[in-house]
């Protein structure tokens, strides 16, 4: 773990620092959308902002590096986006479908090159993985988004199933995003079409999940779940 990173985490960075990191990323973002990201050179990026390179390297040793910065800026975005929704919306389907419509919206400025970035994390073992130790705060931020729609929805929920309905919804978030990074369409609108068309079934079928019958075949299917979480943890 670099310097930056330690002094990022607990908090020592002065207001300095963080502007000059958040002015990396600015640069970084500018010349990915001008150039691409295969194209952009971390000495383009510093000369951008306006640092040395080692300075560049010092808050960003590469640019995977900077990539994570990215979902972490965007996953803070993502959250102020959809707090007019979750204030005004209670119906679960409502929330689900403008949660993903808020991230829609803040992704659109970057999606001519951010299906380089999440093509990227789909190689297990890259640290761009959503289920990496190193998209660990980016993945907790946006599963305590998703807590956010399940608690404030007055949706019946099974206690069986409240607990682990915010991680269920994120995954399902993640292959909505993975069908958005492989969309051609304008406006991403076959995105927005199976996020308002498969919602609704997802709400039936947690609301399916109080019958008795179902119960012992929801709580097996969760029991695997956290089994599997479990495994090389």
């Amino acid at each position: 773990m670099s310097t930056a990173t330690s002094e990022a985490q607990d908090g020592s960075w002065g207001a300095k620092a963080v502007r000059t990191r958040s002015a990396i990323i600015d640069a970084a973002l500018r010349l990915f959308r001008q150039h691409g990201y295969e194209a952009t050179t971390m000495r383009a990026i510093a000369a951008e902002a306006g640092v040395s390179v080692g300075n560049a390297y010092y808050y960003f040793a590469s640019k995977q590096h900077l990539i994570q910065a990215f979902y972490d800026r965007t996953q803070v975005e993502h959250a102020q986006a959809a707090q007019p929704i979750l204030e005004r919306e209670t119906d679960l389907a409502a929330r689900i479908i403008g949660v993903t419509e808020a991230w829609l919206e803040v992704m659109e400025p970057y999606r001519a090159f951010a299906g380089t970035f999440f093509q990227n994390a789909a190689e297990p073992t890259s640290p761009l993985s959503p289920f990496s130790p190193e998209s660990a705060p980016a993945r907790e931020l946006s599963i305590n988004l998703w807590r956010q729609v399940v608690g404030g929805s007055d949706a019946k929920i099974t206690k069986a199933l409240r607990a682990d309905l915010p991680e269920l919804l994120w995954l399902y978030f993640m292959g909505v995003v993975l069908y958005w990074v492989h969309d051609p369409t304008p406006n991403a609108a076959r995105t927005r079409i199976l996020s308002t068309r498969t919602t609704p079934i997802i709400v039936r079928a947690i609301g399916l999940a109080r019958l008795p019958v179902l119960r012992a075949t929801l709580n097996d299917l969760l029991e695997l779940i956290r089994d599997l979480k479990t495994i090389g943890a």
